[in-house]
């Protein structure tokens, strides 16, 4: 797990409760080797990230440790080591991509680099007049429709599915054409206004970033099923 909040575990309690959840469902116990982000850097990336079969990049605010949760998400893809980014490690991995596949060196989410000429992570549109933030955020339940032969559909098999919010930016629209062509799959979206809620990568085992939080709907009784689908991804590369 990569945060910049490690040293206080339970400020990821939620999404450890839900690996544990997972875990508990296989008769397996997941073992979390906690990464603090700021450590990360391309000296010692392998060395930290030495020997983990899965890699998260938790949610979070602000421009502190994004270096290292990009060193984190480049090294799980290039490397095929299964990936599930929550919020903003989903945004981050659209930076990624976007920086190393596309070759945008200087794209960005507009939350860390509000000059960015690549602003593939951006403000919501009803957000960018907005000055005063208290209680603007994207909060709550929203629905999310899921395509048809991807990832995201073999975990939730359904259409149609409901998850819980947090943020104010989103994956800005006008570069989906390029993200996709490059290989970029948009799997999950929210039908009223065409907004990307899960991405996948099509040249990857097991990669998947969403813009939701769906460690607040786990429970001990039904885990939820992208973390079962994660544990499933990291006990197959351990094997």
């Amino acid at each position: 797990l990569v945060g910049k909040y490690v040293e206080l575990h339970d400020a990821y309690k939620s999404i450890h409760e839900a690996l544990i959840h997972a875990g508990g469902w296989k008769a397996i116990r997941v073992e979390i080797a906690w990464t603090h982000s700021e450590d990360l850097t391309p000296k010692t990336i392998e060395k930290k990230l030495r020997g983990v079969h899965g890699i998260l990049v938790a949610p979070g605010f602000g421009e502190r440790g994004i270096p290292g949760k990009l060193l984190a998400i480049q090294h799980a893809r290039q490397k095929k080591i299964p990936f599930l980014g929550i919020c903003l490690g989903m945004q981050m991995a659209v930076v990624e991509f976007a920086q190393n596949v596309l070759g945008w060196k200087e794209a960005h989410s507009t939350e860390v680099q509000p000059d960015t000429p690549f602003p593939v992570i951006d403000l919501m549109p009803e957000q960018r007049g907005v000055s005063i933030k208290g209680g603007t955020m994207r909060l709550g339940t929203y629905p999310c429709q899921i395509k048809e032969g991807t990832l995201a559909w073999r975990i939730y098999q359904k259409p149609l599915i409901y998850e819980r919010h947090r943020h104010r930016y989103e994956l800005n629209n006008q570069y989906r054409p390029a993200l996709e062509a490059a290989g970029m799959i948009i799997s999950g979206r929210y039908p009223e206004k065409d907004l990307a809620e899960i991405i996948e990568l099509r040249e990857h085992p097991f990669f998947i970033g969403v813009q939701f939080h769906p460690e607040f709907q786990s429970r001990v009784e039904e885990p939820h099923p992208l973390f079962s689908a994660f544990v499933d991804a990291c006990m197959e590369a351990q094997s």
